[in-house]
């Protein structure tokens, strides 16, 4: 199992070490380690299955790829060389394509596994890492911190979430602000409360930064 997991680890930092949208090694590691967290004060779970899920699941997301099917072939091929029978391989496979946010749209979670993945991975996504990270990606993906012209979306496909216009700021509402709600795991739920609170204090600051008020 140590081998399995080094060769897993040497394999996503070769794919997301350099990686500069928030999905980098350092991301995935932390999403790892929340996800074992969990695991161990939920006591459920098969932690093997987790942990290369946790490990994998950016490998194949189709905002970092030209095309979903190279990140979906490059997944298959790494799982392939893992010497786990299809049962478990197929497992992972269904973890990794159901925890995704999609804009609100992302498939109903299978297994215990897939949730406490998914409530690390969210997990991620808010609180001051989250924060780094919005404006990170936005930033790379050419979006403005905050433009009071460009509305909230409160609905969208997985196609307008993806390439609609938006700024970072709106990000908070139309995905941070609502994982909360999604979380899976009481575990889950208790980190959320404060990463959560940290986020809206943060919003109150901007704002009273944006608009030259002080109190």
């Amino acid at each position: 199992m140590v081998d399995l997991i080094a060769k897993t680890e040497e394999f996503v930092k070769r794919e997301m070490y350099e990686d500069s949208t928030g999905h980098d090694w350092f991301h995935i590691d932390r999403v790892r380690n929340i996800a074992l967290q969990i695991h161990e004060k939920e006591k459920s779970g098969d932690p093997l299955i987790i942990e290369l899920a946790a490990l994998l699941h950016d490998i194949s997301d189709e905002k970092l790829h030209t095309l979903k099917e190279i990140g979906d072939e490059k997944l298959t091929t790494f799982l392939n060389l893992l010497p786990l029978n299809e049962v478990k391989k197929n497992h992972i496979k269904e973890i990794i394509e159901t925890i995704s946010f999609k804009g609100g749209n992302n498939r109903n979670i299978t297994s215990v596994e897939a949730a406490i993945v998914q409530d690390a991975d969210r997990l991620d996504a808010i609180g001051a890492i989250g924060i780094a990270r919005a404006f990170a990606y936005g930033g790379k993906k050419g979006q403005s911190i905050y433009d009071p012209s460009i509305s909230i979306r409160t609905s969208m496909t997985n196609e307008e979430y993806r390439k609609g216009k938006s700024s970072s700021i709106n990000h908070f509402y139309e995905k941070l602000l609502k994982l909360k709600e999604t979380m899976n795991t009481k575990s889950g739920t208790e980190i959320a409360e404060t990463r959560h609170a940290f986020m809206e204090s943060f919003l109150h600051e901007f704002y009273n930064d944006w608009n030259g008020k002080r109190q």
